[in-house]
């Protein structure tokens, strides 16, 4: 039986996961299910005016705890939702169809951003967020008949996927506190701008890393007007007069500042710090960034925001039981 599959293997652990029994966790997670996604109408009658028939809190719940468990997609999902213990444990009167499985996740799409900003917002009220920010961008697998997904060159990897990109900002213990779906792993400038600034408004770091993708002027004047110090390797691209830096940042300050000085050897010692993205990239894909189990882009976006929304979930579970924010299970 896998750790997973340990943490989950009787109903008191699934029902302090899923925050159905009286726990501490309880009151975030029944504003978040019932007051917040009903804020924003996610289950409005269709255009036939018949009342879609949903249960938005019990199959937000029947998905966090699907993927908890490496399952996906909505048949999948739907069929784990037919065993008696886990419908009852999510709340259910009854297990849910796939056709309602599958409508949550299609509505769901239109606001998963907001709920997965919400509870970044949660991680930062309870401290778990610290003062530096990481971006990358990373790739995620599709089924070969998504037809909305695409051939991709990862160069990280030297090889091609088929499939769609991810850009995350994290910080703290392995949690994502920014992101957006991209077609492909590598995304253009406006992405990191959006995410980057999608990150600010969370809390303003200290630091901020990226790799040398990230070596653009607009990225590094727009995070020091807002007194963050960006670090990324300088990229001299095809220019026959290369600058004599390590890293943009150091060209920036001496330009635009009289009274700042950056000390090479510190930046070399935080920007070592940006391998932590690469764990919180491997945390969100064992939460289900890929791959992506889904037809079309609508299910394969919401399937990616409802994986990070879930590394996020557990790092507040485990904070809130004394456990480490940045272990990538539960404890019973």
């Amino acid at each position: 039986m896998s750790s997973k599959a340990n943490a989950l293997q009787n109903v008191a652990s699934v029902d302090d996961f899923l925050n159905v029994a009286a726990t501490e966790t309880v009151p975030l997670f029944e504003y978040l299910s019932f007051e917040f996604l009903l804020e924003y109408d996610v289950f409005a009658p269709c255009k036939r005016g018949r009342t879609r028939v949903h249960e938005p809190p019990e199959l937000f719940r029947g998905f966090l705890h699907c993927y908890y468990e490496d399952v996906y997609g909505t048949r999948p999902v739907a069929r784990e939702l037919q065993k008696p213990l886990v419908w009852l444990s999510c709340g259910f009167d009854r297990p849910p169809s796939r056709d309602a499985v599958d409508r949550f996740l299609t509505d769901l799409e239109h606001v998963v951003d907001d709920v997965f900003d919400h509870l970044v917002e949660q991680a930062a009220v309870r401290g778990l967020l610290d003062s530096t920010y990481r971006i990358d961008s990373t790739h995620v697998e599709a089924i070969p008949w998504n037809d909305d997904a695409s051939w991709n060159y990862d160069s990280t990897a030297e090889e091609h996927y088929y499939g769609f990109g991810c850009t995350i900002v994290s910080s703290g213990a392995k949690i994502p506190i920014a992101a957006e779906f991209t077609p492909a792993k590598q995304a253009p400038e406006e992405t990191a701008m959006r995410v980057t600034r999608d990150a600010l408004a969370v809390e303003h770091p200290v630091w901020m890393l990226g790799d040398s993708a990230y070596d653009t002027l607009d990225w590094h004047d727009r995070l020091l007007e807002a007194g963050v110090v960006p670090i990324a390797p300088y990229n001299p691209r095809n220019t026959d007069d290369p600058l004599d830096i390590e890293y943009r940042v150091e060209d920036r300050i001496e330009k635009h500042s009289e009274d700042v000085q950056l000390k090479r050897s510190l930046l070399d010692e935080t920007y070592n710090r940006r391998t932590q993205v690469e764990r919180t990239n491997d945390a969100v894909k064992d939460c289900g960034l890929g791959p992506v189990r889904a037809r079309g882009r609508v299910h394969a976006r919401a399937q990616v925001f409802l994986a990070l929304c879930l590394r996020v979930v557990v790092a507040i579970t485990n904070d809130e039981r004394g456990d480490n924010p940045g272990r990538e299970i539960l404890t019973s």
